[in-house]
């Protein structure tokens, strides 16, 4: 059996700890067979030859800038079937100046509103069997950053969040919003999770268990994992 390759990149600003947070998914993908390779740059993104033989990017990079010979590396990679999935600042607040890259990822982190907050995380019952999602709890509760994300209609969105209005706020009616989806771009897979400020957040068990899914959706993977 051919091994498959993931790609772990990593850094940007350190407030999300892209090393902490990426070395707790590196066993899962090891334990399901994938060569795991990490890179600190960019600068793999516009090698052609690691990108062609790549079948999954975890990305971890806060912020940040990317250049255009390496954004247009990722946009051919994912098109071409490699899979790119990742969480909260690695992956939805990245790049904040290239919409193309937003395009692909299919959202964008725009607020938490009332930064650390008790609120629940919801699976949307018409998507329960989803094989991310499938078999977690209904409803999940976190006290950690609650995320405010513009995204679009391509994306088949698996769990929401509603924010609730307060006497302070502008909007005047509660607003839901994505915190988990997938979609295909290209012949590629695309995996997102809003979840994930810190290791402690990806440490929730239904939360570790619905990204290490997502890894595996966006590699290709059809079957749930434990």
């Amino acid at each position: 059996m051919t091994t498959r390759t993931a790609l772990v990149v990593r850094g940007g600003w350190d407030g999300h700890d892209p090393v902490g947070t990426t070395d707790l998914f590196v066993p899962s993908l090891q334990d399901a067979g994938f060569d795991v390779i990490v890179e600190d740059s960019l600068e793999v993104y516009a090698d052609e030859e690691v990108m062609a033989r790549t079948d999954l990017i975890v990305q971890s990079w806060t912020m940040g800038d990317i250049l255009v010979e390496e954004m247009h590396g990722l946009r051919v990679a994912i098109e071409n079937g490699t899979g790119l999935a990742g969480w909260h600042g690695g992956l939805l607040d990245a790049f904040r100046n290239v919409t193309d890259y937003q395009h692909i990822v299919g959202g964008q982190f725009v607020a938490h509103p009332d930064d650390a907050i008790d609120h629940e995380i919801v699976v949307r019952p018409e998507r329960a069997d989803h094989p991310v999602v499938e078999g977690l709890p209904s409803t999940i509760r976190l006290d950690t950053e609650q995320y405010w994300v513009q995204n679009d209609a391509a994306c088949d969105v698996l769990m929401t969040t509603t924010h609730q209005p307060r006497p302070d706020a502008p909007w005047q009616e509660p607003v839901t919003v994505p915190v988990t989806w997938t979609r295909h771009w290209g012949k590629g897979r695309v995996f997102a999770c809003t979840v994930g400020h810190s290791v402690a957040d990806l440490e929730h068990p239904a939360i570790h268990r619905t990204i290490t899914r997502g890894l595996l959706w966006a590699a290709g993977s059809a079957q749930p994992t434990q």
